[in-house]
């Protein structure tokens, strides 16, 4: 039985040697060996590492890809002296876990600071070269270009490397906004009012040049009704003329029975006429 216990001890006691001797490293973390608190040696790779217990500690490091994000927008001035409200963030990763605690001890919110400084100091010179439009729409790929690499080549002394640097908005402060956006509207409707007149214009133009044209077409319909006209009264005139004019006795019985008909049609008519006028020639004599 003493034996049996003190083989238990002896596994116990090996176990927590072991587990003071050893460490591990994973693929997404680099680890730092300090022997009294001397930088001895870094582990990259991932994989099972011994220490010397008491004498050695471990510290691990994360490397994965890290988001620094701005609380609130910084504000800025542009060349043209006017304020604008950038809201930005950087994405860095350790790349020296060595230089990084030699830098900032170690200390991700020191870290922060330092890159946020950097992005800062940045923005505003780069802002301070261009103009709102530039920095809204015009420049903004190349603004974030050159602040990564500045930023980069700031963070690689702390051993970080800045992957990337977007600028996600850029607003106008309120009262700067207000007097921009009534400045677009008196343009737009400027914009408006000269589109309307020009319709307006174009419209009356159109409907004189259409007045003009149905005058045109309704004077030559005229023109052509009459001429057709004209032409037809003279067939009729010469097929009437050729008609009478075989039996000209006949022409002038068949005027006279016309003048009776259009004289006599109505009861109430009365004519005060000579008995032996020639307008009752043929009803005397019909003839022949």
């Amino acid at each position: 039985m003493k034996h049996l216990n003190a083989i238990m001890t002896g596994l116990i006691a090996i176990f927590i040697l072991l587990s003071l001797t050893m460490f591990t490293v994973d693929q997404r973390q680099n680890a730092i060996v300090f022997q009294l608190g001397e930088v001895i040696s870094v582990k990259k790779d991932p994989g099972l590492y011994f220490k010397v217990p008491l004498l050695q500690n471990v510290r691990i490091f994360d490397t994965r890809v890290l988001t620094l994000t701005s609380a609130e927008p910084e504000r800025f001035i542009t060349s043209e002296k006017k304020n604008v409200l950038v809201d930005s963030f950087v994405k860095w990763r350790v790349v020296d876990v060595k230089q990084y605690y030699v830098s900032v001890g170690g200390d991700e919110t020191r870290a922060h600071l330092r890159l946020s400084q950097t992005i800062n100091d940045g923005l505003r010179a780069e802002f301070g070269k261009r103009t709102v439009h530039d920095v809204v729409s015009g420049q903004r790929d190349q603004i974030m270009e050159i602040l990564r690499q500045k930023a980069d080549a700031d963070a690689r002394t702390i051993g970080v490397q800045v992957l990337d640097v977007r600028i996600k908005r850029v607003d106008l402060p309120q009262e700067v906004s207000e007097s921009v956006y009534q400045r677009m509207e008196a343009e737009r409707k400027r914009v408006a009012n000269e589109l309307r007149s020009t319709g307006a214009g174009e419209a009356e133009k159109i409907r004189a040049d259409a007045d003009r044209q149905r005058e045109i077409i309704l004077a030559e319909a005229y023109r052509d009704a009459q001429r057709t006209k004209g032409e037809g009264d003279a067939k009729a005139a010469a097929i009437y003329a050729e008609a009478f004019g075989r039996n000209p006795e006949f022409y002038a019985f068949y005027r006279s029975m016309e003048a009776y008909r259009q004289t006599f049609k109505n009861k109430s008519d009365v004519m005060v006429l000579d008995p032996s006028s020639e307008f009752f020639k043929y009803l005397k004599s019909p003839g022949k």
